[in-house]
């Protein structure tokens, strides 16, 4: 149908990937990380870097990433925080916990159970932070 109309109209028909702004956040952030890598091990004239970005690549291919993976500590944010902007509320913490996550997703959510092992979720990845103990 949509050939059709595109037919009619004598339309020409694009195939684009969907915008989507929280892929940006993670490209940025490797171009960040590996711009200060090149800072690290390029000589002081800056000239050589094209010959140092496989070295570079190497370095960041070669360390060992940490995700968030089942048994660690991690703190939930609170939504009704976020939502209210009450003085009255100012002072009281901003993060619940700390919590166990028990099941970590392929999607970035994950389960999460607090100490007595109630467990709550599942909860996205980008509300939880890690937490050190």
């Amino acid at each position: 149908m949509i050939d059709k109309l595109c037919e009619k109209f004598k339309f020409k028909q694009y195939k684009s990937s969907m915008y989507n702004a929280s892929a940006n956040g993670l490209a940025e952030a490797f171009n960040k990380m590996l711009c200060n890598l090149l800072k690290k091990i390029v000589s002081k004239s800056k000239r050589d870097w094209q010959e140092r970005i496989g070295e570079a690549l190497w370095a960041y291919q070669t360390t060992h990433h940490t995700p968030t993976g089942v048994g660690d500590l991690v703190l939930a944010v609170r939504r009704s925080i976020i939502t209210m902007r009450h003085t009255e509320n100012k002072f009281t913490p901003k993060w619940d916990g700390p919590y166990i996550v028990k099941e970590a997703f392929t999607n970035g959510a994950y389960k999460i159970a607090d100490h007595d092992g109630l467990r709550i979720g599942p909860i996205n990845g980008k509300l939880l932070k890690k937490f050190y103990a």
